[in-house]
């Protein structure tokens, strides 16, 4: 149990609390509030492509080297099994908190410890995020251990089980469109990142009494390799495109795709990894499933060779991912910070 940890965010906003405690107040500068006064164009939206068609490497292509975040549907995961997760999750978010605290993280564990926690990053003096989550360790199936997830939600266990594969099939299909879609062997990307490490993290944000002085989660890229998203449908997810903070609209049946670190390395920048964040409000809570997609700590991670050139030299150091992993959660994600400290001066 996290017996240093601040009360949970759920438990808090249920008390009633009408201001926000400081340690989850943001830096003016990182807070919300300025989305009002700087109203987004209605021709900006995170691109929609349906994997079913036959221009969906082609609509892959354009989404990725222009906003490294896109909404997959045709994706072939059925609706019910979407369904299926956010309910499996809000049924353990509301739950009694003595039943969801015997699968609480363990802190002595490290900063991502695998069940029911609040604060993910190590450094105690960082800004609170208005989150809970539950992390589940799902691959390799050498980590997956069903007993360390809820027993009290019937079909629980089965349910992330399904998902959890689904989720790997449909990485490693889009892993393959993105490497043809370079001129690299399809499954390039795939074999660089090599066994895959996934965890699926359901995030709930409770109402927030102050939601102007607080996020969700804060700007960061992810580390990985790719991120598949699902939210239900109170939204909150925004992603930062050409300096603005675009919403993502919930899709029911669709899926974000968000590229992330490991996949900018590998193509040597040709591809970004998206910065995103989740603001909260003052009615509803919201819910969203992260599936990630990672290499194993000991791997090194390069650019492909086959996208550097004299002109096109390359743009990042090689890195042993668990080195990446270390710096992100001891330093905090900060936009995309970890990722800069790779740049090569030139």
């Amino acid at each position: 149990m996290e017996t240093a940890a601040p009360p949970r965010v759920q438990a808090l906003a249920e008390t009633g609390v009408s201001r926000l405690p400081a340690q989850y107040i943001q830096p003016p500068e990182h807070r919300p509030a300025h989305r009002s006064s700087s109203p987004v164009p209605a021709a900006l939206s995170v691109p929609v492509v349906d994997l079913s068609s036959p221009t969906a490497a082609d609509a892959v292509r354009a989404a990725c080297a222009d906003w490294g975040a896109f909404h997959v549907v045709g994706h072939g995961v059925p609706g019910e099994l979407l369904d299926a997760v956010r309910g499996a999750g809000l049924a353990f978010f509301r739950a009694p908190m003595e039943d969801k605290l015997r699968f609480a993280c363990d802190p002595a564990r490290g900063a991502a410890a695998e069940g029911y926690g609040s604060r993910m990053l190590a450094n105690d003096d960082s800004v609170l995020d208005w989150r809970d989550y539950f992390d589940h360790h799902t691959l390799p199936e050498s980590r997956r251990d069903p007993a360390h997830w809820p027993d009290f939600v019937p079909g629980y266990r089965d349910t992330i089980v399904k998902y959890s594969n689904s989720m790997k099939d449909l990485a490693q299909r889009l892993l393959h469109i993105i490497s043809g879609n370079l001129n690299l062997p399809p499954s390039y990307i795939e074999e660089a990142v090599g066994e895959v490490y996934q965890n699926i993290t359901i995030s709930y944000y409770s109402p927030c009494p102050q939601p102007d002085l607080a996020l969700g989660l804060q700007s960061h890229s992810d580390m990985g390799a790719i991120t598949l998203l699902i939210q239900d449908d109170v939204g909150g997810l925004e992603v930062l495109k050409d300096g603005m903070w675009i919403p993502v609209a919930p899709l029911p049946d669709g899926i974000l795709v968000i590229l992330a670190d490991q996949t900018e390395i590998i193509t040597n920048g040709r591809y970004k990894s998206s910065v995103h964040r989740a603001v909260v409000n003052a009615e509803r809570a919201r819910l969203s499933v992260a599936t990630f997609y990672d290499p194993s700590k000991s791997r090194k991670i390069c650019t492909a060779p086959q996208l550097v050139s004299k002109d096109d030299p390359q743009k990042y150091r090689d890195v042993i991912y668990g080195d990446y992993v270390s710096s992100w959660y001891s330093k905090g994600p900060e936009g995309k910070r970890n990722i800069d400290a790779l740049l090569i001066q030139k």
